[in-house]
């Protein structure tokens, strides 16, 4: 299901050669009354802008990282965000935060425990590496079909590309025959004729020339046009440090369900009466 990233110590036990432990968080709060901690959780498609944010936060996270591409599967992603979200319940947390967005509707129906459920207002996490839904909306309208590249994708997934294609066509001739691998290529890849840009998202993160490099050369092998866009982490950061503005996200109080929005609000907060 993933890996935990934690950045505060629960318990303070003795350490070899003098060292002193970290102070549990319980102790952490008393010594600071604006200390925050919230456990978040995040798709693994994420994890580097998500650890470059959470290692400049002013709050406490406890991250745990969900297997990429469960937005394929809305009814296992949203049974898998509410087991996440029932352990955050039993913790002392603030919050439950959501590295989130729409994503296929699979939060759809998700509902808060016994802490508040934070949520970009977003349909899925280009906007969370764009930094507002508004620069993702007028750049698909100018540039629809674009498909992204970040690092992150770049290493947890295999992404259109010429290797990708010629180990896939392997594959199928290898178990199908030379013609009929040939047509389910056509039939299963035709999804790649929808795309006309290569667009990879700059973090600055990781061997970042490499990324882009990458980037170029699958646009070039798939006859695509190549941009670059600056990412802007200023939507995971507020998220992180608790800035939660209505117009950005969604406050799901206790008990309360997540559902989506017919406007640009994305996502609407109902309760049990709302829902009758």
């Amino acid at each position: 299901m993933g890996w935990a990233r934690r950045v505060c110590s629960r318990t303070a036990t003795a350490l070899p050669g003098g060292l002193r432990p970290a102070l549990p968080c319980s102790r952490l709060r008393a010594v600071n009354g604006e200390y925050k901690r919230f456990y978040l959780i995040a798709c693994r498609a994420l994890w580097r802008e998500v650890c470059f944010v959470a290692a400049n936060c002013e709050q406490a996270l406890d991250i745990q990282f969900l297997k990429r591409g469960l937005h394929d599967q809305p009814d296992l992603l949203r049974q898998v965000l509410t087991e996440e979200i029932a352990k955050a319940d039993e913790d002392g947390y603030d919050a439950v935060l959501l590295a989130y967005g729409l994503c296929g509707r699979g939060i759809a129906g998700l509902r808060a425990g016994r802490i508040p459920l934070v949520i970009p207002r977003a349909h899925d996490c280009i906007t969370l590496l764009l930094g507002s839904k508004e620069r993702y909306r007028q750049y698909f309208a100018q540039y629809p079909g674009t498909y992204w590249y970040t690092p992150s994708w770049i290493e947890t997934a295999n992404q259109p590309s010429r290797e990708r294609y010629e180990a896939r066509l392997k594959e199928y001739v290898e178990r199908y025959g030379e013609e009929n691998g040939r047509y389910l290529m056509e039939t299963l890849e035709n999804w790649v004729t929808r795309y006309s840009r290569a667009t990879y998202i700059d973090w600055g993160l990781g061997d970042n020339e490499r990324y882009k490099r990458f980037t170029r050369e699958c646009a070039q092998s798939l006859g695509w046009e190549y941009d670059e866009l600056r990412g802007d982490p200023a939507l995971l950061r507020d998220l992180c440090e608790g800035r939660w503005h209505e117009d950005r996200f969604l406050v799901v109080p206790p008990g309360h369900s997540v559902e989506p929005a017919n406007d640009e609000s994305v996502l609407v907060s109902r309760g049990q009466a709302d829902a009758g």
